[in-house]
């Protein structure tokens, strides 16, 4: 009996790592939902932004030359090239073929692509107008209804958990990149710092809903109503669940990694920088001598 349950359970693991696909498969999805174009949109205003946790950060006040640094790792960890890989793989470890092919026939369907469309359109605002579409200084015109549906769309996409999961594990990941980089042990940094974001996670999640709410019913303006009710219908399927699940995975890996490479960028500046620091100033150093000749009569030259 015990070797049938485990041979029962070793088949049930076999089935599950063979049910995912590989990541050119995957690939077809994070093309058809436009993914690396959504995301290379976002990119230029991170520098800015990490730059800003840190200068906002009352327990470590850190200087002009050092936040310059944090702007610069930033730069360099934020790239398509670091999210894609990461991304790619989580996509195709939450996706099964058979899933996946529904998936793309709802992406390549009408109402799919003007979802992605829309997607795409609003992630290319600009960070100016997609704070002011998310304080509700911009906005659509709407409906009961349509306000309604919006709130379904927002709930099925988990669109605020999804956005503080990634804010959350982005900063534990420039943490702990940040440790590393300066050859300090990363797991009491990484503790420290999810244990800071689980506190704070669930009224981070409350306050996102109503700003991601304007973001949804901003971008998808010009679907009506029964489009609404359509792509509500899609996401609270089996397959659209798997859907998301898959797109929220893939995103928070990708942009996991990105912090991370940040974090190991600004953990090596900020290291040789303190090293700089504590080297003594040229004049301090005593110049090199010349070895004095040993005493006695030399050998003359040649």
């Amino acid at each position: 009996m015990i070797r049938f349950v485990l041979l029962m359970c070793l088949t049930a693991t076999v089935s599950a790592a063979e049910s995912t696909v590989d990541i050119d498969t995957a690939a077809r999805v994070y093309q058809a939902a436009a993914m690396r174009e959504q995301v290379r949109a976002s990119l230029g205003a991170m520098p800015e932004h990490i730059r800003q946790l840190f200068a906002t950060d009352t327990s470590a006040k850190l200087s002009e030359s050092q936040l310059a640094a944090v702007s610069a790792a930033a730069v360099r960890g934020f790239r398509i090239d670091v999210f894609e890989a990461p991304a790619l793989q989580a996509l195709a470890d939450n996706l099964d073929l058979p899933t996946l092919t529904k998936i793309e026939a709802f992406l390549a369907s009408d109402l799919g692509k003007r979802m992605v469309s829309a997607d795409l359109a609003v992630a290319k605002l600009g960070e100016t107008n997609i704070d002011k579409v998310m304080s509700g200084e911009i906005t659509a015109p709407s409906t009961p209804k349509r306000d309604a549906l919006f709130d379904k769309l927002e709930r099925a996409t988990h669109s605020a958990e999804s956005t503080v999961q990634i804010f959350l594990s982005m900063g534990q990941a420039v943490a702990v990149g940040t440790a590393i980089g300066s050859g300090m042990d990363p797991v009491p940094v990484g503790e420290r710092a999810q244990k800071s974001g689980e506190a704070s996670r669930a009224g981070l999640e409350e306050n996102m809903r109503l700003p991601m709410r304007r973001f949804l019913a901003y971008g998808y303006r010009d679907l009506s109503d029964a489009d609404l009710k359509h792509l509500v219908a899609f996401l609270e399927s089996t397959t659209g669940k798997r859907y998301v699940a898959a797109y929220n995975a893939s995103m928070g890996a990708g942009f996991n990694a990105m912090g991370r490479r940040t974090g190991e960028q600004l953990g090596e500046t900020l290291r040789e920088m303190a090293q700089a620091d504590m080297a003594p100033p040229p004049e301090a150093v005593p110049p090199a001598r010349t070895a004095a000749p040993p005493a006695g009569p030399q050998p003359a030259a040649p």
